[in-house]
């Protein structure tokens, strides 16, 4: 069956996250977004994973709902337009700081487990290691390759995924704390790692244009710290509904199993470009490749994604379009009601046309990629119409973003 998933998501007991991220309202808003597999996120949380035990139920192999008493209630707050299959698969995101030949490393990285009792045994072996318990997403002094090591030595079901791996300050070959490849960070566990998540700030035609990456899956997802943001990326699955299809489609990487991604415009991403965001300073990466101070105060400037793509690509942007993987750039529904209307997404006037689309149309990926323009306009507006048309053209025009911004959206009619 086709399917979509967003496996990177956190819960409310992660830093920095909204206190309704709650397994009612992510399976609620899973079902508004059109997810039919999500992340729980956080398995480490030893709070967050008494309620996985309490309010999950085994489902398809290695997937999860919730028990029916809080379906019931979710069922009730769906709108009968994009009721669907929901399900949940173990997930968690552990951050690694560690040195390793002089050198600081940090890299955040996706665990998925096949069970709740591989989750409680990999939970159990990292509290020995740090505190699991101060953040959903626990910061360890580990080597990121032996917290592979862990986690296969407790399952080789498991699986570990780079997380956002561009990304300055976190990602596995970011320009602040990175490695340079995937075999100078894993050596010769670089064959346990199947697959990768590419991040908000970087799309699968950047990922192409270098070849070390062919090999990996690649995988598009949210890392959302809200419901709002539920699936502004996720993946394209045509496969079994199962745990163990899921890592089989991973492990395969032929197109076949996981089928394509849907990704944010990658400029509009954080730390898409380099600069300086206290003094609003922007770097393109050909700045900031012959320098990197901002020009306003003169301190160092956070190198972006687009920056650390031009220093470790192998391929011109040319021949790297003969590698890409089949995928749709989107930008989140609300976001695009509130430039329509010039208002700011978190207004009431958003969310009460937002709510009229899906009840009237279906589930927000339906609207964003495939409703027609016959099908949105007469339930939104001529212009919330032309903005998702031009928004699956590519017609847009984009203020990238740098140094924690997101970047802006406009469109072309």
């Amino acid at each position: 069956m086709m399917f979509l998933a967003d496996f990177h998501i956190h819960s409310k007991y992660s830093y920095a996250t909204s206190k309704t991220m709650d397994l009612q309202a992510l399976a609620t808003w899973g079902q508004l977004k059109g997810l039919t597999v999500m992340g729980t996120g956080d398995f480490t949380h030893p709070v967050w994973r008494k309620e996985l035990h309490e309010q999950l139920i085994p489902a398809e192999q290695g997937l999860f709902l919730l028990k029916d008493s809080l379906q019931h209630k979710v069922d009730e707050q769906v709108v009968a337009s994009c009721k669907g299959l929901q399900r949940f698969l173990l997930t968690a995101e552990v951050s690694t700081i560690f040195r390793r030949n002089g050198r600081c490393y940090k890299t955040h990285s996706i665990l998925f487990a096949p069970s709740l009792h591989v989750a409680e045994k990999i939970s159990t072996k990292l509290a020995t290691i740090g505190n699991i318990a101060y953040d959903g997403r626990p910061t360890l002094s580990l080597d990121v390759t032996d917290l592979l090591k862990i986690v296969l030595d407790i399952s080789p079901e498991c699986m570990l995924i780079p997380a956002h791996i561009f990304t300055p300050h976190f990602g596995l070959i970011g320009a602040k704390s990175g490695f340079d490849s995937f075999l100078e960070c894993f050596g010769d566990m670089s064959e346990y790692v199947y697959a990768f998540e590419k991040g908000l700030s970087a799309n699968f035609a950047m990922c192409s244009m270098l070849s070390q990456l062919d090999r990996y899956a690649i995988l598009s997802n949210s890392d959302a710290h809200s419901v709002q943001n539920l699936g502004r990326e996720a993946n394209v699955f045509d496969t079994d509904l199962s745990y163990d299809a899921i890592i089989q489609a991973l492990q395969k990487n032929d197109g076949k199993g996981l089928i394509a991604g849907i990704e944010f415009f990658p400029e509009m991403g954080k730390y898409y470009g380099s600069g300086h965001r206290s003094c609003n300073f922007y770097a393109s990466p050909q700045d900031s490749m012959q320098n990197q101070s901002c020009l306003v105060c003169h301190k160092t400037i956070t190198l972006g994604v687009a920056h650390r793509l031009t220093q470790l690509a192998d391929r011109t942007e040319q021949n790297a379009m003969q590698h890409v993987r089949r995928s749709y750039a989107i930008a989140p529904l609300q976001e695009i009601i509130a430039w329509s209307l010039g208002v700011q997404s978190g207004s009431k006037k958003v969310q009460t046309l937002y709510q009229l689309m899906l009840a009237s149309i279906g589930n927000e990926f339906y609207i964003l990629l495939d409703a027609s323009f016959d099908m949105i306009a007469p339930v939104s507006s001529l212009h919330i119409a032309q903005s998702i048309i031009a928004m699956r053209d590519k017609n847009v025009i984009i203020q990238p973003g740098y140094d924690g911004v997101y970047g802006s959206l406009n469109f072309l009619p």
